[in-house]
């Protein structure tokens, strides 16, 4: 149980990216010693900046930040830093540590190798220290990265999306971690059932009034309770919008009546100002994306797709397997086994046509929702990466439409892909292939880093796409969504 001492407290803190990209005004919220928080919010929100303030990467514009001098605090980002990629997994671990007296300086630490395979036990891997981080799968890099901040045994622990790209063991083993945790942790992420089982108390980061709320309660409960809160503000201005009407109609006439009656209007128009200050701003944080579709690219036909072999990773080595997989335009396959297995290797080589024993028809497009989103060129600014993928066929008006229907205002356009958070990344992805109109749809993890609010839309677009699919998603009730015609299980060749 959380103690009463308070380890990290925000007095009306506020921060900007930009004087056109506020994230923070005057919040406050405060931390007990061993609680198990939810940060929840719309994408780009700012739930990750809040991770960076808390952590020193970034400096508020005004307020305090106020952390127990006492307590180590560690870190597990969304993604690995793309050059950090190139590190070994034993450099990786050593890049943990730094001494805060060196600047970005790193400490030594004796017995090193010892302490990460002690680590990899705890998130139930096990890998060579020499290894390349790029040549794990998403859902080791992702255990990989639990395990960075574990070796430095924090005090307080921030999991940002830590459930992404993990398969259900993967997540069993996370949650299991967490409730035995006996330290505090702070953990975002949109997996509503994974935050149920831990969450003792909810901070709301609200995208438009750049406030946080703080609840008490497990996550469902706090939810609903955010609910019932947003209905009641609603209730409230209505009753006042129909007071202030009433009262306004009767100051008018009074005024009009001239006399004492007059000074009766002026008083009534106080009182009238009174009750407009009483008004609710009314949120949009429920604001989801609208639906969509994925048109399929025309005049194709036939097998789009034959598949006679697979390369598995077994022991760290990569052996093929025989298989016999063919799609047409409208089928769909299903590819699951457990992290490490091959399938994002798989589905990167079909991608780019350099997978043994397939086949792709001849003029048959692609779209393919990578993981990490490389397909995306981060230096490439919104709009620009939508009006490549649009071409010349349509015009800036439907691409400026298109792109609202994703959440990607004015402002988001003219940012650079790479200064987008991850699940802004994702509704590009998505948006980019939707104007694509490919003949193959190839989704690796589609719904990692997405708001919960976005999924079903998602599901419908891609369930209602009329050419061939191949799908991985460790997200059940992602999966049932969409008809499924074969399931490929890699883990079982």
């Amino acid at each position: 149980m959380p103690s009463d001492e308070v380890i990290l407290k925000f007095s009306n803190v506020s921060f900007e990216w930009a004087t056109t990209k506020p994230i923070l005004t005057e919040a406050s919220f405060s931390v007990r010693r061993g609680s198990k928080i939810t940060l929840m919010g719309q994408n780009g929100a700012g739930k990750s900046t809040i991770f960076q303030l808390i952590i020193g990467e970034s400096k508020p514009e005004s307020g305090a930040i106020n952390i127990n001098q006492d307590i180590t605090i560690a870190t597990a980002k969304q993604v690995i830093p793309r050059e950090d990629l190139e590190l070994t997994i034993k450099e990786f671990f050593e890049k943990c540590f730094k001494d805060p007296s060196a600047g970005s300086g790193q400490v030594k630490i004796y017995d090193i190798d010892k302490k990460i395979d002690d680590v990899l036990k705890v998130v139930n891997i096990s890998f060579p220290h020499d290894r390349p981080i790029k040549n794990l799968s998403g859902g080791q890099q992702a255990r990989i990265l639990l395990a960075g901040a574990l070796i430095q045994d924090p005090d307080l622990l921030l999991l940002d999306e830590p459930t992404n790209n993990l398969d259900k063991a993967g997540i069993e083993h996370l949650t299991k971690f967490i409730l035995e945790y006996p330290k505090t942790c702070i953990v975002i992420s949109h997996d509503a059932d994974f935050l149920n089982t831990f969450t003792q108390g909810v901070l709301y980061l609200d995208i438009f009034s750049k406030k946080v709320e703080q609840y008490t309660g497990d996550y469902f409960a706090v939810v609903e309770e955010i609910k019932a809160r947003l209905e009641r503000e609603r209730m409230k201005n209505m009753r006042l919008e129909k007071d202030i009407s009433h009262r306004k109609e009767q100051a008018n006439f009074f005024a009009q009546k001239g006399g004492h009656l007059r000074d009766v209007s002026s008083k009534m128009r106080k009182k009238i100002e009174e009750l407009e200050s009483e008004v609710v701003d009314v949120r949009r944080e429920d604001k989801t994306i609208r639906n969509f579709r994925i048109p399929v690219q025309q005049d194709i036909g036939g097998v789009l797709l034959q598949l006679d072999s697979v390369a598995i990773a077994k022991n760290h080595k990569f052996i093929n397997k025989k298989v016999n997989v063919t799609l047409n335009k409208r089928d769909r396959l299903l590819l699951v086994g457990p992290n490490g297995i091959g399938k994002t290797t798989l589905l990167e080589k079909l991608a780019s046509g350099h997978a043994k024993g397939e086949q792709v028809k001849a003029g048959v497009k692609i779209g393919y929702y990578r993981q990490d989103f490389s397909t995306l060129d981060f230096n490439a600014t919104v709009y620009q990466t939508l009006a490549k993928a649009q071409g010349s066929d349509g015009t800036e008006q439907g691409l400026r439409a298109h792109a609202a229907g994703f959440l990607l205002d004015a402002e988001i356009l003219k940012a650079k892909i790479g200064s987008l958070s991850e699940g802004q990344k994702g509704l590009v992805a998505f948006a980019t292939i939707a104007l694509e109109k490919p003949g193959l749809l190839i989704l690796d993890e589609p719904t990692n880093h997405i708001n919960f609010r976005h999924i079903p839309i998602i599901a419908k677009a891609i369930n209602e796409f009329e050419g061939a699919m191949i799908l991985v998603s460790h997200v059940q009730d992602f999966v049932e969504k969409i008809r499924v015609d074969s399931t490929l299980d890699l883990g079982v060749l």
